[in-house]
């Protein structure tokens, strides 16, 4: 019998492939669920205290609403939710044809695979995903018999299940994170000019994990884990 349950609110950013970004992220907010209703509810509290009845995006980051992204950074760490995620730097390394049978969609499952794997199989997990496009039903399928396969039948992921993310304040969240992460590797690259804005809320979410954004956390790290993956290049 596995003892805990958890539900994982998976989110993604820069992932298509032709998009001319080098960097791509995808990752999670992992909440129990025992305490997912109590905790949803306070981050709504939250959200209510500033007045701000939208959702909650990176890319809706302004003066007004940095305290209340601030105050969400507080949040996460004085509370039971985890963050992880898979950063993929020098997309424009990838290739398909030598390591992925040719298909972005088969990088796409193993970065899923590499994001979810370190779970321990000792507990249940559902599996959120932010709709993206209309193929998500068949990649949900595929994702479940990748770890179906891996654990020999015996999953520890149980559902799966595609959302919108104004459906769930911690998809909001995941895309907050991520968008950050995304962003300060963009901005190390030069490929994105300076926002004092977006370098302090940054900066406020560095300070509070203890880590750098461009760089991977140790293996070990469970409450903020960033997966640094980086694509060899290829001699022809």
């Amino acid at each position: 019998m596995r003892d805990m349950k958890y539900n994982l609110f998976v989110d993604e950013s820069c992932h298509l492939e032709h998009d001319k970004i080098p960097i791509m992220c995808i990752g999670y907010i992992k909440v129990p669920k025992l305490v997912y209703a109590e905790l949803r509810e306070a981050l709504l509290k939250v959200k209510f205290q500033f007045q701000t009845p939208a959702e909650i995006k990176w890319s809706k980051l302004s003066r007004s609403r940095l305290p209340l992204y601030k105050c969400l950074v507080d949040f996460f760490f004085d509370n039971p939710l985890e963050f992880r995620c898979v950063l993929v730097k020098y997309k424009d390394r990838l290739s398909h044809k030598d390591f992925n049978q040719g298909s972005h969609d088969n990088f796409y499952y193993k970065m899923m695979y590499y994001l979810l794997r370190p779970n321990p199989s000792g507990s249940q997990y559902r599996v959120f995903i932010d709709i993206k496009d209309t193929r998500g039903k068949d990649r949900l399928l595929k994702i479940d018999e990748v770890f179906k396969n891996h654990h020999h039948g015996d999953s520890p992921f149980i559902h799966y299940q595609n959302l919108r993310s104004h459906e769930s304040v911690f998809f909001q969240l995941a895309d907050l994170f991520i968008g950050s992460v995304a962003y300060k590797n963009r901005r190390v690259s030069g490929e994105l000019i300076e926002n004092k804005l977006k370098d302090e809320f940054v900066d406020y979410l560095e300070q509070k994990s203890g880590f750098v954004l461009n760089e991977g956390t140790p293996i070990w790290e469970s409450k903020f884990n960033i997966f640094d993956f980086q694509p060899k290049s290829i001699v022809k």
